[in-house]
C-alpha cells in the first residue's frame, strides 16, 4: 500500500474530526506550527527488541548495524514526521566512516542528538572493570579508563555533528559499608570535571540520574539534587537528566521539573512509562495523566523563560521492551508524546493561573482535566499529514507489511546491539 493511498482512505473521517477539534479551540494553526516542530530523538538501542535478566526473544529483520538503525529510524520520520533524530551508544554504535553515517542520516532527514557513554558494563577486551563502579572508584586508573571513554565519545559526536553527551552511572553500593559516599561523590564530581573540560564551547552535558538498579543501597547519582549539585558545580554546559523510570515510586516528577526548570538546569527527557521502576514500558502506557502533568509544567516552565519548546531541551524515548514489535512500540510511544504536548497547548493558562491566585482548587483541576481528556488525536495528524507523514502510521505499518519485509531483507535471527 502507497502512503497517498493510506491517506486517501482516511482522509473524510480524518477531516471530520480535524473540523470539529478545530472548531474547538482558536489556536490550531499554533498548536498545529508547534507539533510540526516537535522531535523525539530515537535512541539506536531501542530498535532491536528488549530484554530482561531472563531472556530476550527477537522479533526477527532486527537491524544488524548502525547503517540498518538509521534506515529504521528514517522509516519511523518518514511516517510520523516527528521522529528526525538518532541518539547513539558507544561502544555498540561506533561509527567506522563517520562521514558516510552522516552523509547516510542526512538522507534519511536524521540528526545526530545525544551522544551516550557507557560504563555500566564491561566491554570484550576491556583492560579494567566496573564491578565497583567507574568514575566513583578507588582505583584511580578505573576512573581514568572511565574519563577517557566518555572523551572518546564526545570525538565521535563531533564527527557526526552532535552537541550532547549524556553520562549515566551505574556507580552505587549494594550493602552499608561498602562505600564512602563522600569520597564516592567527590570522585566522581572529578571526573565530571575532566570530562565537561572536553566538551567543545557549544556542547552539554547531561547528567542523568537513577534511584536504583544495579546498585540497590546507593547510588552516586541517585536522584535530581544529586544531579543538579554535579550540574551546578560543573557549570553552564551541565544540566540534569530527566528519565521517567529513575525514581522511586509516587515521586512528583511534575515538581521536579518545574524546580530544575526555574533554575535552568533542566537539560533534557528520557521518555518510558512504568508500574514499578525503571520498567521500560511504552509511553503513555501506564499513566497518561501523570505525562500529561509533566508537560504541562514543561510548556508553563518553558514559555516562562521565553525557551524553544522544541530546541531548547533534549527529548528522547529511552524504552525497549521484550515483547512487542521495537517500532511499532516506538511508533505508539511517540503518539503518545505528541498527543500529550498537544493536551498541554490546550491549557487555558490564563484560566489557571486565576484560579491559583484565588485558591481556587476545583476550577484549577478542571482547567487541568478539561484539556487532558479533549481528544486531539485529529490535531496530531492534521500536523502529521501536512508534513508528509501517514493519518495512521501504525495502522500503515502494518497494512503494509513492513515487519514482514525487514525479516525478507535482514533474516528472522538478527539481533540488534543494545539491552
Amino acid at each position: 500500500m502507497e502512503l497517498e493511498q493510506h491517506n486517501a482512505s482516511l482522509q473524510a473521517a480524518h477531516q471530520r474530526a480535524f473540523s470539529y477539534i478545530s472548531g474547538e479551540t482558536d489556536q490550531t494553526e499554533a498548536i498545529l506550527k508547534k507539533l510540526a516542530a516537535f522531535q523525539v530523538a530515537i535512541p539506536s538501542w531501542a530498535l532491536g527488541t528488549g530484554g530482561t535478566r531472563f531472556g530476550r526473544f527477537p522479533a526477527g529483520g532486527e537491524p544488524r548495524n548502525l547503517e540498518e538503525k538509521i534506515e529504521d529510524i528514517g522509516l519511523l520520520h518518514k511516517l510520523n514526521q516527528s521522529s528526525g533524530a538518532i541518539s547513539l551508544h558507544i561502544p555498540w554504535d561506533i561509527p567506522s566512516n563517520p562521514a558516510h553515517i552522516k552523509a547516510l542520516a542526512a538522507e534519511q532527514g536524521i540528526r545526530f542528538d545525544a551522544m551516550n557513554s557507557n560504563t555500566f558494563q564491561d566491554q570484550p577486551g576491556q583492560a579494567l572493570s566496573y564491578k565497583f563502579g567507574s568514575l566513583q572508584h578507588v582505583n584511580k586508573a578505573i576512573r581514568q579508563q572511565a574519563i577517557d571513554h566518555n572523551i572518546e565519545v564526545i570525538k565521535h559526536g563531533i564527527e557526526l555533528g552532535s552537541d550532547s553527551l549524556t553520562v549515566w552511572l551505574s556507580d552505587g553500593s549494594c550493602f552499608p559499608g561498602q562505600l564512602n559516599f563522600r569520597q564516592a561523590f567527590q570522585n566522581t564530581l572529578e571526573g565530571l570535571q575532566e570530562i565537561y573540560k572536553a566538551l567543545p564551547d557549544n556542547w552539554k552535558v547531561f547528567v542523568e540520574y537513577k534511584a536504583f538498579e544495579p546498585n540497590f543501597y546507593s547510588t552516586t547519582v541517585g536522584d535530581w539534587g544529586q544531579s543538579l549539585l554535579y550540574a551546578s558545580k560543573l557549570g553552564p554546559k551541565a544540566y540534569t537528566l530527566v528519565d521517567l523510570g529513575h525514581h522511586l515510586p509516587n515521586a512528583n516528577i511534575e515538581q521536579i521539573v518545574s524546580l530544575l526548570l526555574m533554575e535552568g538546569k533542566l537539560g533534557g527527557f528520557h521518555f518510558n512509562d512504568s508500574k514499578y521502576g525503571d520498567d521500560d514500558l511504552t509511553v503513555g502506557s501506564i499513566k497518561p495523566y501523570q505525562l500529561f502533568l509533566i508537560f504541562n509544567e514543561l510548556v508553563e516552565g518553558m514559555d516562562a523563560r521565553g525557551m524553544n519548546h522544541a530546541k531548547d531541551l533534549g527529548w528522547m524515548i529511552d524504552a525497549s521492551h521484550n515483547v512487542k514489535d521495537p517500532l511499532e512500540d516506538l511508533l505508539q510511544s511517540v503518539e503518545a508524546i505528541m498527543l500529550t504536548y498537544a493536551q498541554a497547548l490546550l491549557v487555558d493558562r490564563k484560566k489557571l493561573a486565576e484560579a491559583q491566585m484565588n485558591n481556587d482548587v476545583v476550577t484549577a483541576q478542571e482547567v487541568l482535566q478539561q484539556a487532558f481528556r479533549t481528544d486531539v488525536r485529529a490535531l496530531v495528524a492534521e500536523a502529521r499529514l501536512r508534513a508528509g507523514g501517514a493519518l495512521n502510521p501504525l495502522g500503515y505499518f502494518r497494512a503494509a507489511k513492513v515487519r514482514e519485509q525487514l525479516i525478507k531483507k535482514r533474516g528472522l535471527k538478527t539481533v540488534a546491539t543494545g539491552l
